[in-house]
């Protein structure tokens, strides 16, 4: 690897590096402007960073000719599971802390993890809110049709703490596998409302609205990034995550509703 941020990268610190190297806004993002990085790198990520990478994986490609970036998206959990089993992804980025632990735990992270946003839950209801609702609790309501994501991913146990803060007893219909899922039973006109991420209604807000409430303050994701131990590709891996620390990849992952991480 050449370039400033090549060298940062071998140096083993990249959160300190981006800070020392990446520069202002109006700087390369790194990895930028002949740095050598090329080839192709799978990036595995949460399903509720699918807008958001998929316009940061283009970019990134655009600034480093001759690499190709290459996504699956699915729930965290899933997702941990393909990468402690071997699965050939180059990093990997969680909707929350303990996912991604599963991974850290196992040995299968290169480096330390580096939190690069955050994702507030808000009730998803189709688009005019024909059942009026205004909270948690008139998820409840006789014959209310409810979506939640099943526990075991972020945004279900994310759901779950919101729930229990606000002492509801909501029963859902159907526990879905990733939040694309819970927010698609809203869109096809399956479900009431689901409990999703804000970025999420964002991105599909012509079909659907948000609804705000109180207790999502308490149940806040950060989402954390990481190469992985078995990259075939570690430079063009770090380049990326480089990219999504960025100013620029900040400023997509705030175009898409995403909270910028503690400081």
């Amino acid at each position: 690897m050449t370039g400033s941020v090549a060298r940062c990268a071998l140096a083993g610190a990249l959160a300190l590096a981006l800070a020392a190297c990446a520069g202002g806004a109006d700087q390369p993002a790194p990895g930028e402007g002949g740095d050598g990085v090329r080839g192709p790198i799978t990036v595995f990520a949460a399903a509720s960073l699918t807008e958001a990478f998929t316009r940061l994986g283009d970019e990134f490609e655009a600034a480093h000719p001759g690499t190709t970036v290459t996504f699956s998206f699915a729930g965290s959990s899933a997702l941990a599971t393909q990468v402690n089993q071997g699965a050939p992804a180059a990093a990997f980025a969680a909707a929350s802390p303990a996912t991604m632990r599963t991974v850290t735990d196992a040995g299968n992270a290169a480096d330390a993890p580096v939190t690069f946003a955050r994702n507030q839950l808000v009730i998803a209801v189709p688009k005019g809110n024909p059942r009026g609702v205004a909270g948690l609790a008139d998820l409840t309501r006789p014959g209310a049709k409810v979506a939640l994501c099943a526990e075991q991913v972020p945004c279900g146990a994310a759901a779950r703490t919101a729930l229990d803060a606000a002492g509801v007893p909501l029963t859902p219909v159907t526990l879905e596998p990733d939040v694309k899922g819970a927010l698609a039973k809203v869109r096809l006109g399956e479900v009431d409302a689901a409990l999703v991420y804000r970025t999420d209604v964002t991105a599909a807000a012509a079909e659907v609205d948000a609804v705000e409430f109180p207790e999502s303050a308490g149940a806040v994701n950060e989402y954390p990034i990481v190469v992985l131990r078995r990259a075939a590709n570690p430079a063009a891996a770090r380049a990326f995550v480089g990219y999504v620390l960025s100013d620029r990849g900040r400023a997509a992952l705030a175009a898409a509703g995403f909270q910028p991480p503690r400081a």
